[in-house]
């Protein structure tokens, strides 16, 4: 039977993706290579087969490259972040997963997989140089915290049981020096309470350091938050990390569930000898640094999924904050509203007065998987185009005014009279439940299946069977 695709075809889908694939024989030969390996190097494909690694690659040298390590030791490396520099002198910086390849089991090559990173570095290293300059003199006033962590308890709007419980804890919190976990979903807040427990405890008037863990590859997170020393990989600088750009502050990790796991445990060194070691560095550096951490999931869940290590887990876990979904703070709604409405009059200079009647109540109806975020940005975005001084439902974003057709096309089919039997009632119902949940979920089979607990399969057979469509009307 014939390929289903020639060599050359195969060549041009490889040359379509973003990731640099090189494969070298056993001295180092390269026999193929993609356009994105080629444009690593500034050069052509026809310029790079056919030459050795380190012709190509001149700063590299046999115990830098990963090709040639691979081919030495006959193991597979991977996620490892490489530096070095191309002919016209620029630094550049890839991931690259290396893995030998064996025939008639014997070793004759190896292939790499390589992804460019070196915007992304650059971009970081700029935000930790820019860092180091804001904090090069200590802040000696309250005034110096602006721009740093802006938002203080004031900022946390509600007057629930649930948001004014958070909000004792927090505050409780701040008067201490442990280390403290904030979790919940996206859009609840979790980053303006962890700014507020900084504003309010003893550490305010020195650095506040935000970083998202899941923002900046895995191989270069190491060397953000720890620094490097001059020389520790090809290109390397002196530099700080966060933490020694945090000293005597705090240090917020999001998403620390996205950190690795090699890395989590040296994150967890850190937290119990209260000293850093810089890339490539055999200093040890003491430091005073107070570590918030958040995630968007449950940190037990997260343990139990293998994303955070169990001893990290218990190490940071000292004090442990859950922000509430805006379903569970239903008090809360009209306050927030008020809130947003006052400040977005004031920010695009309007003078909205309120909501209407039927758009409140569309509101209030809604399931708020966005939580606190979502509400802001509707307002925000329906206060940008509207008219006059009261928001009509017609202002509101389409998928909820969409929820009141078909909330009117379902109760407008429910029978009334007195022949009306039980078996249709319930049909009607069980129509009506079924489309308000899945139109709240924005027609997502897998989350409204969640939401009534039953299995996915019989949802989808129940959404046929009744006749609710999952194609814009």
């Amino acid at each position: 039977m014939d390929s289903l695709l020639s060599k050359e075809d195969m060549e041009a889908v490889l040359d379509i993706l973003d990731e640099g694939i090189q494969v070298v024989d056993r001295e180092g030969i390269i026999v193929y290579c993609n356009e994105a390996a080629a444009e690593l190097d500034s050069l052509k494909k026809e310029e790079v087969i056919g030459s050795h690694i380190l012709d190509i690659y001149p700063s590299l040298t046999k115990e830098t490259s990963t090709l040639l390590e691979v081919l030495k030791t006959g193991k597979a490396i991977y996620h490892y972040q490489q530096d070095f520099l191309n002919y016209k002198g620029s630094k550049i910086t890839t991931v690259n997963s290396t893995i030998p390849l064996n025939k008639n089991g014997l070793l004759v090559g190896a292939l790499e997989l390589s992804r460019n990173i070196t915007q992304v570095r650059e971009l970081s290293e700029q935000l930790v140089d820019l860092q180091e300059k804001i904090y090069a003199q200590k802040p000696v006033s309250s005034k110096a915290v602006k721009g740093t962590a802006r938002y203080t308890f004031e900022d946390i709007i509600g007057d629930s049981y649930e948001i004014n419980k958070l909000k004792h804890k927090a505050q409780k919190a701040a008067g201490t020096n442990s280390s403290v976990i904030v979790y919940g979903n996206t859009g609840t807040g979790k980053e303006l309470a962890v700014q507020a427990i900084h504003n309010a405890s003893q550490r305010r008037h020195y650095p506040f350091i935000a970083q998202n863990c899941a923002a900046i590859p895995s191989a270069l997170l190491e060397s953000i938050l720890f620094g490097t020393v001059k020389g520790s990989f090809t290109g390397a600088d002196h530099r700080p990390g966060l933490f020694e750009l945090a000293n005597e502050g705090t240090l917020f990790l999001d998403e620390i569930n996205s950190m690795p796991m090699e890395l989590q445990s040296k994150l967890l060194r850190v937290l119990e000898e209260k000293s850093i070691r810089r890339v490539g560095d055999i200093k040890t550096r003491e430091i005073n640094v107070r570590i918030i951490a958040a995630m968007n999931m449950d940190p037990f869940q997260a343990v139990q999924e293998k994303k955070l290590r169990e001893d990290l887990f218990y190490r940071l876990n000292v004090v442990s904050l859950r922000l509430p979904d805006l379903m569970e703070r239903k008090n809360d709604f009209s306050v927030l509203l008020t809130f947003f409405i006052e400040k977005f009059n004031q920010k695009l200079n309007k003078r909205v007065l309120g909501v209407s009647r039927e758009a409140l109540e569309q509101l209030e109806n809604h399931s708020w998987p966005g939580n606190v975020r979502e509400l802001e940005n509707i307002i925000e975005g329906t206060m940008n185009v509207m008219d006059g001084k009261w928001i009509q439902i017609e202002d509101l974003p389409y998928y909820l005014q969409k929820r009141k057709k078909v909330h009117e096309k379902l109760t407008a089919e429910i029978p009334v009279g007195e022949k009306l039997s039980l078996k249709e009632l319930m049909k009607s119902m069980e129509k009506e439940i079924i489309a308000r949940v899945f139109y709240q979920n924005n027609r997502n089979i897998t989350k409204t299946a969640e939401k009534l607990s039953v299995p996915r399969q019989t949802l989808q057979y129940r959404l046929m069977k009744l006749g609710i469509t999952q194609e814009e009307e």
